[in-house]
This record gives structure tokens, sequence and C-alpha cells, in this order.
């Protein structure tokens, strides 16, 4: 995986910890789930980046 798109997917998964986080401190569900999506959607990034670098090797 690009160091690029690393940096990147690992930002948009931190930036939904924080949602997360901020949403429960201030009691608001729509913040947490929001929160909770960012992080699949980052997560899910970088395993699809894993899977075509396996192949490629």
């Amino acid at each position: 995986m690009s160091a690029g798109k690393k940096i990147k997917h690992t930002t948009e998964t931190a930036k939904g910890k924080i949602k997360e986080a901020t949403g429960k401190a201030v009691g608001n569900e729509r913040l947490v789930a929001k929160g909770k999506a960012k992080q699949v959607k980052g997560d899910m990034a970088q395993a699809g980046q894993k899977a075509k670098d396996a192949l490629k090797h």
C-alpha cells in the first residue's frame, strides 16, 4: 500500500473515532453513527488496498 493512501485511510478511521467519541460525550446518537460509519469506510478502504497489494506480489 502506498504511504499516501495508507495515511489517508488511517486518517479517515481516526476522524471516525473522534466523531464517535464526541457524539458519545454530548449524547448525540447521530454523530456516533456517523463516526462509526467513517471508521468502517476507512477500515474497508485499507482492507481493499491490502488485497490489491497482495495480488501484485
